[in-house]
């Protein structure tokens, strides 16, 4: 009998679109299987294809049968960082995934020979059985639209472990690590801009849920440690020790997180491919620019707090963080020397409100701990900058706020969080590159479990997250209008909205002699073209809208409007 077909495995986002036909090349980067892969990543010499091309958009696609975890994957071309996702976790017929990556921001690395290295992690024995089979192709081709308006960049430096030319991935593991490199930095620069990837691990991998530190004792007795320095993070960018610049990290839920059965079929928002913050770091040019070697660190912190209502940023996290980084620089002519003023950075401390309290039962053992986390920060860094073609003023500014008000009950067995994390990042003035984004991402997450005496696990959760985001101007990572734009239709900007509801029950025998469960998802997804510079206060133009529903990974309802 033939083996039944995979079941198609989905994120739900804007489609990236790519022509085809003679003007395109299409080459493969990569068919491999993914057994036994701890410290084996795949490594291959990547050669410039012949045609002429400057535009890249890759496609991956992977099926796997069997038993398996979710497994983190990360592309390298040497040692920079160009992709970084997820894979679901499998069903026993088989899934298959597709993922298309507009790869055009990378430019100058795709024109020169590179190492090609992707890594992914898995392990096979007689319990996880699944293979990842891989395909990954590359598309070549030549095209008048520009992401964000401009050029890719000249050069781009990457700040990481730097180990591809062994063949080895290139990420930092923060805190055991110190994520730093210094490096020469061209004197004829006249804009950069850093982008930040990162992804939590161990205790730190639901960071989201976490509790205050000052709680992690609260359910020894019946539930254990929780995982603490409370459900706030933030990745700080800085340049010779100064802060550069702040990441506030999507709170990524990943394929088999909380319960497995919230991603059947449908995987949650960026699970596939998690999203980069761009940081400008223009105004730091007369600094960089000085013929000197300098130093690019990135930190993850959370918060230290006393038990009652004064928290501050903590110096370590509770887990492994793997972090990357890459510098993003535009040159002037190789004579030309840029130089301004010291930059000026206004950096008052981050507010911070914390309180937290602990109820008992009758008994005077600990039931339930509640606590609210309210953190805002402003950032802004100015300087004088003078390039070749321009003279004037650089400015980097960032204002963020941050809400999730928290309980733990059942002894621990019960979580409830609340986030709510807003942000707006600008960069002005003469010299930089005019780029402004705003984000929000709400999550509320209400998750339960037991376990009875005889070793039975039950866990039940409700998930409800979003993600906004609107960004124009210059941006440096393409967002998805590119391949919506034509000779006669050009856009400032995009801007995305979606929402994905879903609740999940899953059950598993004490002796692992049983597992199963249900569950049911539903996700909104609308992408518009923004005209005018004034963000999600501009005219737009809806370019795509999804609308999906899905009940124990069969999809029941499928409303599609756009290229698809």
């Amino acid at each position: 009998m033939a083996s039944p077909a995979p079941t198609d495995f989905f994120q739900v986002a804007q489609p990236v679109i790519a022509p085809e036909g003679p003007d395109t090349c299409t080459i493969v980067l990569m068919e491999h299987a993914f057994a036994n892969s701890y410290g084996a990543p795949f490594v291959a010499d990547y050669v410039p294809p012949a045609c002429d091309f400057n535009r890249v958009v890759m496609r991956f696609t992977s099926t796997v049968r069997g038993r398996q975890y979710d497994r983190t994957g990360v592309m390298y071309l040497t040692d920079t960082e160009v992709w970084r996702l997820t894979t679901p976790e499998p069903i026993a017929d088989g899934i298959v995934w597709h993922w298309d990556k507009d790869m055009t921001h990378f430019l100058s690395l795709w024109k020169q020979p590179q190492k090609l290295i992707f890594d992914l992690e898995n392990i096979v024995n007689d319990v996880y059985t699944g293979i990842f089979n891989t395909t990954l192709t590359a598309t070549f081709y030549h095209s008048d639209v520009l992401v964000g308006g401009q050029p890719p960049a000249d050069l781009i430096i990457p700040i990481s472990e730097r180990t591809g030319a062994a063949g080895q991935p290139s990420q930092f593991t923060y805190p055991e690590q110190d994520a730093s490199n210094t490096v020469a930095f061209p004197r004829n620069a006249n804009r950069a801009v850093f982008s930040v990837a990162s992804k939590g691990q161990g205790n730190d991998e639901f960071w989201w849920s976490n509790v205050p530190q000052s709680a992690v004792h609260t359910f020894d007795a019946q539930y254990g440690v929780y995982p603490g320095y409370s459900a706030w993070r933030e990745i700080q960018i800085l340049v010779d020790d100064q802060l550069a610049g702040v990441s506030w990290p999507y709170p990524t839920i990943f394929t088999g997180g909380v319960v497995p059965q919230l991603h059947r079929p449908m995987v949650g928002i960026d699970a596939y491919d998690l999203r980069e913050h761009e940081i400008d770091i223009t105004p730091w040019l007369p600094l960089l620019c000085d013929g000197k070697e300098h130093t690019f660190t990135i930190k993850v912190v959370g918060l230290l707090d006393d038990g009652s209502s004064s928290a501050s940023l903590s110096t370590t996290t509770e887990g492994s963080w793997y972090l990357t980084g890459k510098v993003f620089v535009w040159l002037d002519s190789e004579d030309s020397i840029t130089t301004g003023t010291a930059p000026v950075v206004s950096k008052p401390p981050p507010s911070i409100s914390l309180s937290s309290e602990i109820t008992q039962d009758a008994a005077g053992a600990n039931e339930t701990l509640q606590y609210n986390i309210d953190v805002s920060r402003q950032f802004s860094v100015a300087a004088d900058v003078k390039t070749e073609k321009s003279e004037g003023q650089a400015i980097w500014s960032q204002s963020l706020s941050y809400s999730n008000p928290g309980v733990v009950s059942a002894y621990g067995y019960n979580n409830l969080n609340t986030l709510n994390t807003k942000g707006s990042d600008s960069s002005t003035g003469s010299v930089a590159g005019l780029y402004a984004s705003k984000y929000h991402y709400p999550l509320i997450c209400n998750s339960t479990s037991s376990v009875a005496p005889e070793g039975n696990l039950t866990l039940w959760a409700k998930l409800d997250q979003g993600l906004q985001l609107d960004v124009v101007g210059s941006a440096v990572i393409p967002t998805g209008v590119e391949g919506y734009e034509k000779t006669n239709k050009q856009f400032d900007g995009s801007s995305l909205d979606t929402r994905r509801v879903a609740t999940a029950n899953f059950y598993r025998a004490g002796d692992n002699s049983y597992s199963g469960g249900g569950g049911s998802q539903e996700q909104t997804f609308d992408f518009w073209g923004v005209h005018g510079a004034s963000g999600a206060y501009a005219a737009k133009e809806l370019l795509y809208h999804r609308d999906v529903k899905a009940v124990n990974t069969t999809v029941v309802s499928n409303k599609e409007n756009g290229p698809h």
